[in-house]
């Protein structure tokens, strides 16, 4: 079976994201939001998706790379002709006391040897691709009108060429700068070449400023570069993933929307930036989480849209093809009907920094036991009930240790931070609460086998109970968690190092391919328990599962080793980040170079 992996890299600046293909075709944008309708999709519709590639008459070698350390793309095309390199960037960085970040994509063009003739291929569509848009030529841009707003590609290609879709020779520099909005009104090169100029020294600056562990850095860096620009900066979310309907696997009708904020991984992301000391992105995803929790008066849903809507009505689109023909195509997501009651300490582990790192100032936070208060109470609703867990079974309920587990958790921080402030109700609150949920997990204890099972009364097994050990539940040099981690590595774990989620039918039947944050998580559970040399081996087996430049998928294809899934996966990247700073504290290296 022939290893599939996506031909794509992305760039971004936190106000989107595009995918630049090996082709040189963007196959992904969607404008003005994470969320709105696509650009260029051609990921999900070769033919309606648009295009907009930059390519040689006759065939081609294609090689791409980052600029280093940074959220740049290069991508050399060498045909008989010659050779020429593409750069494409969205442009980021600081003017006027505020970060810059228009809708706006720039493509350098540039030649490296010979005399090659390119070909500029622009046609942007709208509405998911209904709208194929009117074409309007002016001296040196063209306007595509019928969107909900301006679109422009200024340029110094004749324009003439780029409509008539006409090769020319590439003899000096080209640029092609595609706005939303408002237009580049600005001398072309010099802008353009500034832009790029303060864009690579604000990706180096941030790494600068990041602690990243020696231990496999390169790839932390990637994964960090990545995560960074999931995050929506106007608002403080961050992504799952800046895709739609990528399946988990062939004909699966796993095809979902990811382009939401899910507060089930909310811990996980934290933890991430946090290890890499970047406090400003942690205090942008807080003050989402905040604005949510105090206008959310009932239960929190798993997920919300980037500026917190709340209805994400999910509809399939019968008029796309789909990624390699696999339908449906979905946008919206009906999980944000579902009940997962993780939630609330997900949100509760996530304040703790607040309150426990000192580089945060305590004072600061005036109504710390009201928020603590408030979010204790939720717990206490929900603490008995039955959930659709983590993997959101749609028409499946159960009491999931997973949950229960977070919600332990969350207990156990307001535990910490009542402590912080002196609340004495609170504290009382919390330990109560935290004592209750211990009694669910362990009614999912197995002592034959001696596992913790997904759920209470079930036999299955499930990765997410990892998580028992990587929060302490289950002291990692116990037995016990020895155990369980034993029995869950002989039913999970694939030939080949990667995790399934779990075995056992869901709504949709048996899931085929692995989950590859399980994989990273079990990764950390390793390192727990004081397996480190088999953490460390297991970790560098899971880095073969990226894509050309690093970038990992959520799914992996147990055979083939295939990258299926929305991609890149935001909280594959997390799992990685983790995973290589739990390694590197048990390795005691130092985190700062």
């Amino acid at each position: 079976m022939q290893k599939h992996t996506y031909q794509t890299g992305i760039i971004g600046n936190c106000a989107f994201i595009a995918h630049i293909n090996k082709n040189t075709n963007i196959d992904w944008l969607c404008w003005p939001r994470f969320d709105s309708s696509f650009v260029f999709g051609g990921f999900l519709d070769k033919d309606k998706g648009g295009e907009f590639s930059i390519l040689p008459s006759g065939n081609y070698e294609s090689h791409q790379y980052y600029l280093e350390n940074t959220n740049i793309l290069c991508t050399e095309i060498t045909s008989a002709e010659g050779v020429y390199r593409i750069t494409d960037f969205a442009p980021r960085f600081n003017q006027f006391d505020r970060f810059f970040k228009p809708l706006m994509l720039i493509r350098k063009i540039e030649l490296v040897s010979g005399t090659p003739r390119i070909r500029v291929k622009c046609k942007p569509v709208y509405d998911y691709g209904v709208k194929k848009l009117k074409v309007s030529r002016g001296s040196s841009h063209i306007e595509y009108s019928g969107s909900d707003d301006r679109i422009r590609l200024t340029t110094n290609i004749p324009v003439n060429y780029i409509i008539d879709e006409q090769f020319s020779v590439l003899n000096e520099t080209k640029y092609l700068v595609f706005t939303y909005g408002e237009p580049l009104e600005a001398p072309l090169t010099t802008t353009a070449e500034r832009f790029l100029l303060e864009t690579i020294n604000y990706w180096r600056l941030w790494i600068k400023h990041s602690s990243i562990a020696i231990f496999y850095q390169k790839n932390v860096i990637r994964s960090a570069l990545a995560l960074k620009i999931h995050q929506y900066e106007d608002t403080g979310a961050i992504i799952a993933a800046s895709t739609t309907s990528l399946p988990e696997f062939p004909d699966s009708g796993r095809n979902w929307d990811y382009r939401y904020c899910w507060l089930r991984d909310t811990f996980y992301v934290i933890s991430a930036l946090s290890h890499i000391g970047h406090f400003e992105e942690m205090e942008r995803y807080f003050s989402y989480v905040s604005d949510l929790s105090f206008s959310e008066k009932g239960r929190y849903q798993p997920l919300y849209g980037i500026t917190g809507e709340k209805f994400l009505n999910e509809i399939i689109l019968e008029h796309l093809d789909g990624y390699q023909s696999n339908k449906p195509v979905r946008i919206g997501n009906q999980a944000f009907e579902h009940i997962q009651n993780d939630i609330y300490g997900q949100v509760l582990i996530s304040l703790l920094p607040l309150y426990t790192d000192h580089r945060f100032v305590i004072s600061e936070r005036k109504d710390s036991a009201r928020w603590i208060s408030y979010l204790l109470s939720k717990v206490e609703l929900t603490i008995d009930e039955k959930d659709a867990g983590i993997w959101e079974f749609r028409n499946i309920a159960n009491t999931h240790c997973y949950s229960n587990l977070f919600q332990w958790a969350g207990c156990s921080a307001a535990e910490k931070m009542a402590r912080a402030i002196g609340d004495m109700d609170l504290l009382e609150k919390a330990i109560s609460l935290k004592n209750r949920a211990a009694v669910h997990i362990e009614n999912c204890y197995d002592p034959i086998r001696k596992v913790y099972t997904h759920a209470s009364g079930s036999p299955h097994l499930d990765a997410s109970t990892l998580q028992l050990i990587m929060m302490n539940y289950l002291d990692p040099g116990s037995d016990r968690a020895k155990d369980h981690l034993s029995m869950l590595e002989r039913e999970l774990k694939t030939d080949n190092g990667l995790f399934h989620r779990y075995l056992h039918s869901d709504d949709f039947g048996k899931p085929k391919s692995t989950f590859l944050i399980c994989a990273f998580w079990y990764v950390e559970a390793l390192a727990c328990v004081g397996r480190l040399d088999d953490a460390i081996r297991e970790f560098e087996n899971l880095l073969q599962y990226s894509n050309h430049l690093l970038l990992f998928s959520e799914d992996v294809d147990e055979e083939s080793g295939s990258q299926w899934g929305n991609f890149p996966q935001a909280y594959s990247h997390v799992g990685l980040m983790n995973a290589a700073y739990r390694i590197a504290i048990k390795l005691d290296r130092p985190v700062f170079i």
